[in-house]
């Protein structure tokens, strides 16, 4: 496994993660003053977010089934965790986007090549009441 994604794993196939970025911010207000440039100071912690591009080759490896659910889970709108493949654990983190472009489309179509850009960023860990709708149907 290269990544896993709430109920998505990344494998070599059907779903190839093929890179990812990471990106923390910081946030600062500003504060006016008259005569000289304005001094910052720090309020927190800014958004934490990943970037995650894939590849399905659906005629030989499948996977579509795996897209249908990263969008299902997009659409839910609720806290995923994000795990590497080496077990580091990434957190919580909510789908803001998903994008897919398709070429060497066939008759019905559908890509012989998928290509998806996933856009994540940490989230809080869902509430104790919620926690367990995050794994629908695994505890039924």
């Amino acid at each position: 496994m290269l990544m896993s994604l709430g109920p998505i794993r990344f494998e070599v196939y059907p779903f190839n993660a093929t890179d990812y970025d990471h990106g923390h911010q910081s946030d600062f207000v500003e504060k006016p003053v008259l005569g000289a440039r304005p001094p910052l100071e720090w309020v927190g912690e800014g958004p934490e977010s990943w970037s995650i591009r894939a590849r399905l080759f659906p005629h030989r490896f499948g996977g579509l089934g795996d897209l249908r659910k990263l969008y299902q889970a997009r659409a839910a709108g609720r806290p995923l965790y994000m795990m590497r493949g080496d077990g580091a654990q990434m957190g919580w983190v909510v789908i803001d986007k998903v994008a897919e472009r398709s070429s060497y489309l066939d008759a019905k179509g559908i890509g012989k090549v998928i290509d998806v850009d996933i856009a994540v960023r940490r989230s809080a860990k869902p509430s104790n009441g919620s926690f367990f709708s995050v794994f629908p149907g695994v505890f039924s």
